[in-house]
C-alpha cells in the first residue's frame, strides 16, 4: 500500500525527530527473514531504547539529508531496517547481536560522530561496552578499596579484641 505525501511527510518528520537526538544509525538487509523473527528484533530494540523501523529507502534519505548521516544516503538500497539510537553503541549491538543469531539480518553500514561505517567497523562499535556497563564495572572499581577497607578495619578489631581477652 503506497502512502499519500501527508504519510509520506509523516514519516521523514519522525525519522528527522529521531535522528535529532541520535547519535548512531545503523541499517541492515532483512531479506527473507520470519515475522516471529523480525518481532524478536523489534522487542530487543525496544528494551534497548533504540528506534527501529522498516522504511521506504527514498523517505530515510530526505531525513538524513543536511545531517551528520548524510554520509548513509548511497548505503540506502534494498529492503533495509533501520536502526536509531541516542546511546552510541545500543543500535550497533542490537543489529549485529541479532544478525549472530539470524543469518537473514545483515549489516550493511552504520553512522556515528558523522563519519560513515562499514559492516566491520559497526561490528567494532558494538563490542564496546554499553554506558550502563561501564558505569557499573566504574562503582565496582570504586566500591573495592572501600569495602577491603572495612574488611581490613573489621580484622583489626577482632585482633584487638582477642589480645585483650
Amino acid at each position: 500500500m503506497s502512502l499519500n505525501l501527508e504519510d509520506k511527510k509523516a514519516v521523514v518528520a519522525e525519522v528527522s525527530a529521531q535522528l535529532v537526538e541520535a547519535q548512531t544509525l545503523v541499517i541492515a538487509e532483512y531479506r527473507g527473514i520470519e515475522v516471529g523473527s523480525m518481532t524478536k528484533l523489534r522487542a530487543q530494540a525496544r528494551e534497548q531504547g533504540v528506534f527501529l523501523r522498516v522504511l521506504k529507502n527514498t523517505l530515510v534519505r530526505r531525513a538524513v539529508a543536511d545531517t551528520a548521516f548524510a554520509g548513509l544516503a548511497d548505503q540506502m538500497v534494498g529492503p533495509l531496517v533501520y536502526g536509531i539510537s541516542a546511546d552510541p553503541v545500543a543500535a550497533a549491538k542490537v543489529l549485529h547481536q541479532f544478525a549472530k543469531a539470524d543469518d537473514k539480518i545483515v549489516v550493511k553500514a552504520g553512522s556515528y560522530d558523522g563519519k560513515v561505517l562499514d559492516a566491520a567497523q559497526v561490528a567494532e562499535l558494538a563490542s564496546i561496552p554499553s554506558r550502563e556497563e561501564l558505569l557499573s564495572k566504574l562503582l565496582y572499581v570504586m566500591k573495592a578499596p572501600v569495602s577491603g577497607f572495612a574488611r581490613g578495619l573489621a580484622a583489626l578489631a577482632e585482633q584487638k579484641q582477642a589480645e585483650a581477652a
